[in-house]
């Protein structure tokens, strides 16, 4: 990038007292065939051939033209090459925003990816809070064919695409019911976090859940349920109360439930975000974790483990699951028949935020 600057001392004519400052900023041009074939010594067609894998090129061309490619950074345009050969190799993976639970996701469907002759594409909706209905259905339509051969939607709230197109979706807002789906046994987890906390005497029992759109989050809290009615232990509605899985939304129900005149003793938060949230609501009420009260939360992004104190927690594999996710998506592209509905193991994380009551 070249950049230019030219003063312009007119003050007197124009009455200003500095002077005026232009800046040409010259980008640098992309490298197209014609600037590779130039710098080749051959004809476009010829690098064409070259860039397709087609025949009729001499080796010792092949390599030159090679050699000038890597060079001069030349890339062939996805939309030029979708309109010649209707794929791209390219997969995408499709977010409403980039937040911890979807960077982990990420981070495996990256590992995946290697060695399957495929580029990975992270695509973000820039619907902010991803809670408008059809994000992924206008991400879709501005990909889909053109950009990306397939795609991974973290958690979409409908799954609708073309004849064709291939779709994995992760932990969809509707559960498993139709299109081919990765995500973790989230009621199981909520059992085991309930009955952690049982196992420690508690019996106050606060749940803060997620979005109630959510099947993730009504498996949680349906968990949460079970695991205290198989203990015997009734339920307080008013310590049952949604959080949104978000870290602002859910300091609110955490302040209102720490503020009850009988609060709880412990509670289970529907996210980490929503747990963490809820440890510094009760610090910043003069309480502490865990000797006042005791948390738990679920997912384990890295975040849980650096608070103070670490997060006890329920694990969902999340890079394992994007990773799955990835290599359902090529597999389905291959034709390969196999199970469209995957759903991961949670463990429980035990870590600092949780303690027994005193006897």
């Amino acid at each position: 990038m070249s950049i230019g600057v030219d003063n312009v001392f007119d003050s007197a004519a124009e009455g200003h007292d500095l002077p005026s400052i232009i800046i040409n900023v010259a980008f640098p041009q992309r490298v197209n065939m014609s600037d590779v074939a130039r710098a080749a010594g051959v004809s476009v067609a010829t690098v064409s051939k070259v860039v397709n894998g087609r025949y009729g090129v001499a080796r010792a061309t092949v390599e030159r033209v090679q050699q000038v490619i890597q060079q001069l950074g030349y890339e062939a345009s996805l939309g030029a090459q979708s309109l010649r050969s209707h794929r791209t190799n390219v997969l995408g993976i499709l977010v409403a925003e980039f937040e911890p639970f979807s960077t982990e996701l990420l981070k495996g469907a990256s590992t995946a990816v290697a060695g399957t002759g495929y580029q990975l594409l992270a695509y973000s909706s820039g619907d902010g809070a991803g809670t408008a209905i059809g994000w992924e259905r206008r991400s879709l339509a501005r990909l889909s064919g053109t950009l990306i051969d397939g795609a991974v939607i973290v958690t979409p709230t409908v799954v609708e695409t073309k004849q064709g197109f291939h779709v994995v979706a992760v932990d969809p807002h509707t559960g498993p019911s139709g299109p081919p789906t990765v995500d973790s046994d989230n009621f199981a987890g909520a059992v085991l976090a309930t009955d952690h906390l049982l196992s420690l005497g508690h019996r106050r029992i606060g749940h803060i859940s997620g979005r109630p759109d959510l099947e993730s989050s009504r498996l949680r809290e349906a968990g949460f349920r079970k695991a205290m009615a198989d203990a015997g232990v009734t339920v307080d509605e008013r310590l049952v109360r949604v959080g949104g899985f978000r870290i602002e939304s859910a300091a609110g129900t955490a302040g209102e439930l720490l503020a009850l005149p009988d609060r709880p003793t412990a509670v289970f938060a529907g996210n980490d975000l929503s747990a963490i949230s809820t440890m510094n609501v009760a610090r910043e009420m003069g309480l502490a974790v865990p000797d006042d009260l005791s948390v738990i939360g679920f997912d384990n992004i890295p975040e849980s483990a650096l608070v103070n104190p670490p997060l006890t927690t329920i694990m969902q594999p999340l890079q394992q699951m994007g990773a799955e996710a990835l290599r359902l998506l090529v597999d389905l592209i291959a034709g390969v028949e196999r199970d469209i509905h995957i759903r991961l193991p949670t463990e429980l994380v035990v870590r600092a935020s949780c303690r027994a009551l005193p006897v």
